[in-house]
């Protein structure tokens, strides 16, 4: 008897239901299980409960819109959100990364282009893992440990909740603790693609890590900025 691989869990949260019908029914056809979601409130408490791979996330919502939900989520979920907006607004999408979003799309978006974001999403999640498992898996700087394996991070003891682009990219600077990153290396890493000089999401999640993980944010002292560089992850700063 030949054993069924599980599908890959996406949850889709938009109130248009034609919309998130056709969506669906195209991420189906490719091989995913999808749960549809029409309301801001109930996908808080399914994120929760499924924890699915991948959440597909639409800005206007009834009850709570996509901004609430992606950040109550980000306090337990740490799996890729992709936001979904009709709204071309570029503070719609600084928010949105602010929030722990890992990527964004614009309204109207073909079905094609918003399967290739989740793949792409995915791909770089299981990429990271696989080479986790062959490298070492833990990393400890003075309080601060981080792991791998179990995507987990703790500061003096106690768990911080970052998101899955969060980690990947704090992951990547603790490798090379008290050495300067390139912000160029640093965003292909975190997103798969080249650097324009412009997009601001290497930026954006480097302030997230910074609060979570106790840094000034005025004058940061373990995540530094180089100007014309890059970033430093301090390595004695963790006491």
């Amino acid at each position: 008897m030949i054993e069924e691989i599980p599908r890959q869990h996406i949850m889709l949260v938009e109130d248009d239901m034609s919309l998130a019908e056709w969506f669906s029914d195209y991420l189906t056809e490719h091989g995913y299980l999808v749960t549809l979601v029409n309301r801001g409130d109930v996908a808080v408490e399914l994120i929760k409960a499924d924890m699915p791979e991948l959440v597909v996330l639409d800005i206007m919502l009834p009850v709570k819109d996509g901004f609430d939900v992606c950040k109550e989520a980000r306090n337990f979920y740490q799996g890729p959100i992709l936001m979904m907006t009709a709204r071309d607004d570029e503070m719609d999408e600084i928010l949105g990364l602010e929030l722990g979003a890992d990527d964004y799309v614009t309204k109207p978006v073909k079905p094609r282009v918003l399967l290739s974001r989740i793949k792409a999403l995915l791909r770089r999640v299981k990429t990271n893992a696989n080479t986790a498992n062959v490298s070492e898996n833990q990393i400890q700087l003075g309080q601060l440990s981080i792991n791998a394996n179990s995507r987990a991070t703790k500061l003096h003891g106690q768990s911080v909740a970052i998101s899955s682009n969060e980690f990947d990219l704090l992951w990547y600077l603790a490798q090379s603790a008290g050495q300067v990153v390139n912000r160029t290396e640093l965003f292909h890493q975190l997103n798969g693609i080249d650097y324009d000089g412009f997009d601001r999401r290497v930026d954006i999640v480097i302030s997230r890590l910074r609060k979570k993980l106790g840094d000034d944010a005025n004058n940061p002292y373990r995540i530094k900025t180089v100007w014309g560089k890059g970033y430093l992850l301090v390595a004695d700063a963790w006491s």
